[in-house]
């Protein structure tokens, strides 16, 4: 004959872990909003220097090729 356990459900109650990690996603959020924007307005935009290519070309090119048999 096959042994039944029956155990109780724990009693833990993870809604005060969940509400933690979202008041401290909120947090985060308002003090990114409060000192990180104005700190990424003030950088200004970037400036790139992109060097141009330089390109070579020829001043005549030779399209007669002459094949040998």
């Amino acid at each position: 004959m096959a042994t039944i356990i029956n155990s109780p459900p724990s009693q833990d109650n993870n809604a005060y872990g969940a509400f933690f990690v979202i008041f401290a996603l909120v947090i985060v959020g308002i003090i990114f909003v409060y000192f990180g924007i104005p700190a990424l307005r003030q950088m200004g935009t970037p400036q790139i220097n992109v060097p141009a290519p330089v390109i070579n070309m020829p001043g005549e090119v030779d399209v007669n090729v002459q094949q040998t048999p």
